[in-house]
């Protein structure tokens, strides 16, 4: 069986598509974030990052002890692998899917991010206006790039659906609130249409953890703690020897 410790955030649905794709059984435990199960010693020793999702193999291939992963690409890579499904092995494929799984989650994952989070701010958080512009820039060009990548070719990695397109899709699903028109990148979504028809697209964006909170409907001292908790974290002490 696998646990997959996820909440319905980009990071976490780039994994439960490749679970529904796969058809895989797997078990989702709720990390509520915002309520800080990521920082739970139990959650920390499978996810010393402190991020989720995070992932537990009961029946690892090859047998043996359970085996834990964590962060996003490094679980898709481990579930293609086990699988032997979405990613080819010829070294050329190969690679070309890699590098994609790798631009996904070194730029396009955290510069949405800091786009959506610096555009979410309201004015009692100060000045914002070069961020917002800073990365609501770097949005676009990161679109085009996926743009220019789709010109010629039906997915990222060449004529195969891969990990290299499960990955990306769910952060492209906020492309409104990152500033952006999409008609503007006619090949990007043709793909981004196509990817979201899908059944197992649809069935791994579709997966919740429980009830999510409406912090619209939190107190103003319920908010700054949340905003404490999720925002401007520091280092942990490392616990005593």
């Amino acid at each position: 069986m696998l646990d997959l410790h996820y909440w319905p955030t980009p990071n976490g649905k780039k994994v439960t598509i490749l679970l529904e794709e796969c058809g895989l059984e797997y078990n989702v435990v709720p990390c509520r974030i915002g309520r800080g199960d990521q920082f739970t010693a139990e959650f920390l020793a499978i996810s010393p990052n402190n991020r989720m999702p995070a992932l537990v193999d009961h029946d690892p291939l090859g047998g043996g002890e359970p085996i834990a992963v964590f962060e996003s690409g490094a679980i898709m890579l481990y579930l293609a692998e086990k699988t032997g499904q979405f990613w080819p092995q010829d070294p050329a494929t190969k690679y070309e899917v890699v590098q994609w799984v790798m631009w996904q989650m070194a730029n396009q994952g955290p510069k949405l991010g800091e786009c959506g989070h610096f555009r979410r701010l309201g004015e009692d958080e100060g000045e914002q206006d070069y961020a917002v512009r800073r990365f609501t820039d770097e949005a676009n060009r990161l679109y085009g790039v996926l743009n220019n990548r789709l010109y010629d070719r039906p997915y990222l990695a060449g004529d195969e659906y891969t990990i290299a397109d499960m990955i990306s899709y769910p952060w492209c699903m906020g492309w409104e609130n990152q500033g952006q028109d999409i008609n503007e990148f006619k090949h990007f979504k043709r793909w981004f249409e196509e990817l979201g028809a899908r059944p197992g697209v649809e069935r791994g964006m579709a997966v919740t953890a429980g009830p999510t909170e409406d912090f619209s409907k939190l107190s103003d001292a319920e908010r700054d703690q949340v905003r404490k908790l999720l925002y401007n974290q520091r280092a942990r002490p490392a616990p005593d020897a």
